[in-house]
């Protein structure tokens, strides 16, 4: 009787067939397991014939047989599907094992080639007449009683996110969409177009954006629903962009019109719901004017009425509307809503305000407007009375103590001025020796800070502001014969205004460097509109109203909220300081400051 071993060449027979047809008999294929470790829930492992090992993953569906022992280190498996992919990482090939036959438990040692074939060992027994089928002829011989869609589940091999990589073609995956964006236009130099992105979600948990333009969008935005499961293939992949990305995976999916999407019936319970990862609302301070996106959760204190607002990008008006939130830490933050989320989830929340209804908002930027403040995108996903254990919590908080606790803004107290618009300008308060002396910051992205300082001087004989439309203040150009051309508003007008873009000194006891104001925050340091100044310029005399307005604006104390940019100019890096809000420095809140830093100092 023949020994139990793998199959003679079986790595060699997989190499040279990396992704099989599902219509073909696979040949005879044994390989015995070693290194078997846990992945998430997947198993990696390595495959070996006795003469060659290759690397090797069991899918996830195969992971109940590990853990049950059918699968164990050293046994033996009867691969019946499979395919073979490239880690571009490791410049290697490894084998994802989507479907196998338990043949031998562990054996005593791993086999190797010196051991010969008619040497005695365990005994194979016959397989079993319905084992000897191969996975094509079962298919085929339960097809004819099967629904459709159970037909494309049992005949598509279904690889993980996970093992997708750039260089691997003709790959099948089934997924939930557990966000999807709105459609949106852009211009550029190569004509208009259209794009929206989906976030898709696989039974292991592991995430991707995909990506679609123009008409790959028109044809995929109807076919994408939030929470169904599709299969998709002939995709591509790419390292995503680290700017843009909103998952954790380091590639980024792209679908054409050529793409497939199908949607796959009856197998939602696969594939995991919409995860949160959810931010106390006492807790947002340290995300604001931050890249990172945050998900709360809140019951809903008021919503306002729907307002509409005009974009400075293109003028195009769209509806906004404002719903305050608050949560156990009994605080409360304003979250605005943009677009269709305004009209709809909105208009909802506005029925049943008086029922304090919980929203589980996922997907919001952090802003510093009122100290903070919250806005959806076009991604963000707003669930309202979500059956979870976080939304039940807090129900059971609220109507227990928080229906009549008192509730304070997340932003009091953080600003010193609740029309400067700034955060705390003390959370992360510095000196300008720090921005200044540090060759490094800003160089990935801008950082903000805050500094207590004085404008020493205003230089009077720079370009202090330029001409702005009046509807969108963008600039504008002289026309042909009168008045004045607005490229962005496509339109002339007869009257324009002046918007401030100027630079100033600026000095605190450490040291001192120069700081961009923009038309507000110039404003309130110079304390006139640039039409204003405009006109005391225009007066003669040597030290007219124009120089004495600047001088006046020097030597005042102030708090500036500031970005610092690194960028390259003729192949020298620059460092770039703006002003993004200023306020007057308020003594009591700075008094509390030093006294912090002080008792800081003793206790160290």
């Amino acid at each position: 009787m023949a020994k139990l071993m793998p199959t003679p060449d079986a790595i060699s027979t997989v190499l040279a067939n990396k992704s099989p047809d599902e219509s073909v008999e696979l040949p005879e294929i044994v390989v015995q397991v070693s290194d078997l470790t846990p992945r998430g829930k997947s198993y990696m492992f390595i495959a070996t014939d006795g003469n060659a090992k290759l690397k090797g993953m069991l899918s996830s569906r195969l992971g109940p047989q590990v853990t049950s022992g059918e699968i164990q280190n050293l046994g033996l498996i009867r691969v019946l599907g499979y395919s073979v992919n490239f880690n571009s990482n490791l410049s290697e090939n490894y084998l994802l094992v989507t479907k196998c036959d338990v043949v031998s438990a562990a054996l005593e040692a791993e086999v190797k080639n010196e051991v010969k074939k008619e040497d005695v060992g365990i005994i194979l027994k016959p397989k079993q007449e319905m084992v000897s089928k191969s996975a094509a002829q079962i298919v085929n011989e339960q097809a004819g009683n099967m629904a459709p869609s159970a037909r494309m589940a049992m005949t598509r091999r279904v690889h993980p996110l996970v093992s997708l990589n750039p260089y691997q073609g003709n790959w099948t995956i089934k997924v939930r969409v557990t966000n999807k964006g709105t459609m949106r236009t852009y211009k550029n130099a190569r004509g208009e177009g259209c794009v929206f992105n989906v976030e898709l979600t696989d039974e292991d948990g592991t995430q991707i954006q995909a990506t679609m333009f123009n008409e790959a969008a028109k044809k995929f935005f109807e076919k994408f629903e939030l929470g169904k499961v599709y299969y998709i293939s002939k995709g591509s992949l790419r390292v995503a962009n680290k700017q843009f990305k909103t998952v954790q995976n380091d590639y980024e999916m792209t679908l054409n019109e050529y793409s497939e999407v199908e949607e796959a019936s009856n197998e939602a319970a696969f594939v995991p719901e919409t995860k949160f990862n959810f931010v106390p609302v006492d807790m947002l301070g340290p995300h604001v004017n931050g890249k990172e996106l945050v998900d709360v959760i809140g019951v809903v204190q008021n919503v306002s009425p729907t307002m509409s607002i005009r974009r400075k990008i293109d003028n195009e008006s769209i509806p906004k509307r404002d719903i305050t939130i608050a949560d156990d830490t009994k605080k409360t933050v304003v979250v605005a809503l943009w677009g269709e989320l305004a009209t709809s989830v909105g208009q909802q929340l506005l029925d049943i305000a008086d029922q304090s209804p919980i929203v589980a908002i996922k997907s919001l930027k952090v802003g510093d407007f009122q100290g903070v403040s919250l806005s959806t995108l076009s991604k963000s996903t707003i669930l309202v009375n979500p059956e979870s254990p976080e939304a039940k919590k807090l129900r059971s908080w609220y109507d227990s103590e928080g229906k009549g606790a008192s509730l304070a803004s997340v932003g009091s107290g953080m600003s010193p001025s609740a029309k400067s618009g700034g955060r705390s300008m003390y959370s992360d308060k510095v000196t300008l020796s720090h921005i200044s002396e540090d060759p490094s910051l800003g160089e990935d992205k801008p950082v903000f800070f805050s500094v207590k300082a004085f404008i020493s001087s205003i230089r009077p004989d720079q370009a202090m502001w330029y001409r702005a439309c009046k509807t969108c203040n963008k600039k504008v150009t002289e026309a042909i014969g009168s008045g004045y051309w607005c490229e962005g508003c496509q339109k002339n007008d007869e009257e324009c205004s002046l918007r401030y873009i100027s630079v100033a000194r600026v000095t605190d006891v450490s040291g001192e460097t120069y700081l961009s104001l923009f038309n507000d925050e110039a404003e309130r340091v110079i304390g006139c509109s640039a039409d204003e100044l405009d006109k005391l310029k225009s007066q003669d005399g040597d030290e007219n109203e124009f120089q004495q307005k600047l001088k006046e604006a020097t030597w005042v104390p102030h708090l500036f909220r500031v970005s610092v940019t690194l960028n390259e100019y003729n192949n020298e890096k620059r460092k770039r300081i703006t002003a993004r809000a200023v306020a007057p420095v308020d003594f009591a809140a700075e008094s509390r400051f030093l006294l912090e830093e002080i008792s800081k100092m003793k206790a160290s």
